[in-house]
């Protein structure tokens, strides 16, 4: 059933697309990355292993509940970069992942995540992309983009910039949570 759901979802939601999509497969790895062109902005986002996950939260010595909690989140490495002239802003906040379904559901934002780490009393802010942002010609951020579905999910991601004081949207169809584990492994 997941076979034929699968073109019905990536049909569903072609009335918005991103620019010009490149995805790559890592052929070492099996790991997905896909590199969107927009008008003035580029957006990366790289499947990240559950297990890379808790290597990259373990090391810094947070505690296992939060470990736990991060590792079973779909995430993705993001990069997000200004490649026009002028100013360039996005806020993670109106961003929105669609699954199968057709629900519309918001990505939790680094502050949110930072006021439950505090509520725990953990005192950490790295990793998470920055809420929002304003970018001047060149500038470039990363950070985590989390999703809370299991590996191996397809979603569409609906993203949104401003540029030049005009408001953009786009939509990447048929991104997909990394796997459980290594293809191949």
């Amino acid at each position: 059933m997941k076979k034929t759901l699968l073109p019905l979802f990536l049909c569903a939601y072609s009335i918005a697309s991103a620019g010009d999509v490149q995805r790559h497969q890592d052929p070492e790895t099996g790991l997905i990355t896909w590199k969107i062109q927009e008008p003035g902005l580029s957006l990366q986002f790289i499947q990240l292993m559950p297990d890379y996950v808790t290597a990259i939260y373990s090391a810094r010595g947070l505690p296992p509940s939060l470990v736990k909690t991060m590792a079973s989140y779909c995430v993705f490495g993001t990069i997000i970069k200004n490649e026009s002239d002028a100013q360039l802003s996005y806020r993670v906040a109106d961003w929105r992942y669609v699954t199968a379904d057709g629900k519309a559901n918001p990505i939790k934002t680094k502050s949110e995540w930072v006021k439950e780490w505090r509520d725990q009393g953990v005192s950490f802010r790295w990793s998470i992309l920055p809420d929002d942002q304003t970018f001047e010609p060149g500038d470039w951020s990363q950070g985590f983009t989390t999703i809370p579905l299991p590996p191996e999910s397809l979603i569409n991601l609906k993203y949104t910039w401003r540029h030049q004081g005009e408001d953009h949207e786009g939509t990447l169809q048929g991104l997909q949570c990394a796997p459980e584990q290594a293809p191949g492994s």
